[in-house]
């Protein structure tokens, strides 16, 4: 079943006439538009797609074999072109994301689309994004496949004297020219900057004995990646090697209970259970991680406060981290679907320190 099509059984479920989704993520999911402005309405039955005069070719070419495709303007904007569709559908009230509208918003629609009932819900599209179709979670493999080549590429630059920054672009370069986009930023820390769990990428060089901790993903056909590595350079003490080892010995038992039926804070309890073996669960300072889709953080999150049950199908980052003040920091992070045989990890890049040059 196509992503529209879920999102309308979903609709005739739950007992809602039609939904304006504004989200443009959303909007991608379930039509492939590639721009950046986009609005759909959907019914159970019927659907309608806006944008404005930038993308009305585009529209056509990439929408329009799936629903009528309206352009907006000055003189037909889209809350009077959602009105008349109201009129023409016979709609008495329309759903709505409540958090991905702001207040002014939902006040110009009321004023411009009267009559009609707007309801503001939870995204209806969040539940159906975490669960991937084979074939979503093909794309998600063939971004992940990419960004482990280009961790295998950026290696050799680890070595004294490189800037993070030398390593921040040649990551940037080689998944660009690869034909892909950047799932986020890169994160590329150093040292006692590897302490930083989303530190920016500096001028800083390269030491022996620094740790370093690389983040990043590729977005190919829409779909994302990501990846977390921590390596040595040059050589690695004995305190970095047991912060690494049980950082790498968290991240295997919270993959390995990471299965149909588990809940996510139980996982992520897990992982910090693990780390408070070595008195290293305190440094633990973010959740184990979140869904990924078409947004690098998709919904869904594991956390000590996520009360949520992992399901088949989900795709789900695993990164527990040790940051460590003056002293830096581990983070390993793979991305892992979860099937009734158990997790599958979608990375291949290897796990094991590496101790480089």
């Amino acid at each position: 079943m196509k992503p529209l099509e879920r999102l309308q059984a979903k609709l005739a479920e739950d007992g809602l006439e039609a939904l304006l989704v504004t989200d443009i993520a959303n909007v991608r999911w379930l039509t492939g538009f590639t721009g950046s402005a986009g609005t759909m309405l959907a019914a159970p039955d019927r659907a309608c797609f806006f944008t404005d005069g930038r993308y009305t070719i585009q529209a056509g070419e990439q929408v329009g074999s799936l629903m009528e495709v309206r352009t907006t303007t000055t003189e037909a904007p889209l809350a009077a072109q959602v009105a008349e569709l109201a009129g023409q559908w016979g709609l008495s009230s329309i759903a709505f994301d409540g958090d991905a509208v702001t207040v002014n918003t939902y006040r110009q629609w009321t004023e411009k689309i009267p009559g009609v009932e707007l309801k503001p819900v939870q995204d209806p599209c969040a539940v159906l994004r975490m669960v991937k179709t084979p074939e979503e979670v093909a794309k998600i493999r063939d971004a992940c496949r990419l960004t482990d080549a280009a961790f295998q590429h950026v290696l050799r630059l680890i070595q004294p004297g490189v800037a993070e920054y030398d390593i921040h672009l040649e990551i940037e370069f080689f998944l660009k020219r690869q034909g892909a986009e950047l799932a986020f930023d890169p994160i590329v820390v150093s040292g006692a900057r590897s302490a930083l769990p989303h530190g920016k990428a500096s001028e800083k060089k390269l030491e022996i004995g620094d740790f370093v901790t690389m983040d990043f993903g590729a977005k190919l056909d829409g779909w994302c990646a990501d990846l977390t590595r921590t390596v040595a350079v040059g050589r690695a003490d004995d305190r970095m090697r047991e912060v690494y080892g049980q950082v790498l010995e968290a991240q295997r038992a919270a993959i390995d209970a990471l299965r149909p039926g588990a809940n996510g804070k139980d996982v992520d309890t897990l992982a910090r259970e693990v780390l408070a073996r070595k008195d290293l669960a305190r440094y633990f300072t973010h959740g184990l991680g979140h869904g990924l889709g078409t947004v690098v953080h998709d919904h869904g999150r594991l956390s000590q406060t996520a009360d949520m049950r992992i399901e088949c199908g989900q795709v789900w980052t695993v990164e527990p981290g040790v940051y460590l003040e003056g002293f830096g920091g581990v983070r390993i992070e793979d991305d892992v679907w979860v099937t009734e045989d158990g997790p599958v990890i979608l990375n291949e890049a290897p796990k094991e320190l590496l101790i480089l040059p």
